[in-house]
């Protein structure tokens, strides 16, 4: 009876996830590749299609090394600092996951849009535009990425043992010299997991993206966004090919993540 059990749960998380995750996945690939591997690089490689790829690739990398630095600073001061309402800060950094991506984009475009006052300013004194143009889709990821890294560090700050760093300061070494060869190199494995999301998490990212790009072919026009706009041009191969890339790229990036982590595990176990 109790292998019954375990072959028939099995049998149900099995098809579940093939029914959710595995035949979608294959269908977007099929349709894509139905012009053949040639067929799919055309439709990729087109001017506007590769430079909307390109745009994702490039902000996403933005995205990802400001909140690598700052994520990992908010983690540490949430776990190494009290001070009042930090309940309250630690609960702000999930809450990009809560709310819908659209509400992130109307929110950026009401603080920096080109008519109000901050975005107006930051545009004619400084000469920076930032909705509607490429910054203000780094800021959008920065927003909805945030938690990530965050999340992935915080645990293993918890769990350090403090000991080594209160050796180093006995020794004289000063709080740069401590938090650089004692406390960052145990969060190198969990800093990266948490950058690797993040990115792949920003290849897809739609809905806040939608309203602060602008949708400009070859200047502000993301993949996603292309991708909804090949659909509406009944452009059914172009979408599928475009599709089928960014989820490659997102599978490959969450592939090394989970290889990270088995490592990670491995080290802690030995």
């Amino acid at each position: 009876m109790f292998n019954r059990g375990k072959i028939a749960l099995r049998s149900l998380t099995l098809t579940y996830l093939g029914l959710l995750l595995i035949i979608p996945a294959l269908v977007i690939t099929q349709d894509g590749l139905r012009a053949g591997v040639n067929g799919l690089l055309r439709q990729v490689t087109q001017p506007v299609a590769w430079q909307a790829l390109m745009l994702t690739l490039w902000t996403a990398a933005v995205m990802v090394v400001i909140n690598t630095i700052m994520g990992t600073l908010t983690a540490y001061v949430l776990v190494r600092y009290h001070f009042p309402a930090k309940v309250l800060l630690n609960a702000l950094v999930d809450l990009p996951l809560a709310i819908p991506t659209l509400v992130t984009g109307v929110m950026l475009v009401v603080l920096y849009g080109p008519q109000q006052a901050l975005g107006a300013w930051l545009d004619q004194t400084l000469g920076w535009r930032i909705i509607f143009a490429p910054p203000g889709i780094i800021l959008a990821l920065l927003f909805i990425t945030f938690p990530f890294v965050v999340r992935t560090v915080q645990p293993v700050l918890l769990d350090l043992d403090r000991a080594q760093e209160d050796a180093a300061a006995t020794l004289g070494a000063g709080a740069w010299t401590i938090f650089r060869r004692v406390t960052l190199p145990p969060l190198l494995a969990p800093l990266t997991s948490g950058a690797l999301l993040s990115f792949a998490r920003a290849i897809g990212e739609f809905g806040a993206i939608v309203i602060v790009a602008g949708n400009i072919p070859v200047y502000s026009q993301t993949a996603a966004v292309y991708v909804l706009g090949e659909v509406e041009s009944e452009n059914r191969l172009g979408a599928c090919a475009m599709s089928a890339v960014m989820m490659v790229i997102a599978l490959g990036l969450i592939g090394v993540v989970e290889l990270l982590q088995r490592r990670r595990d491995a080290r802690s176990e030995a």
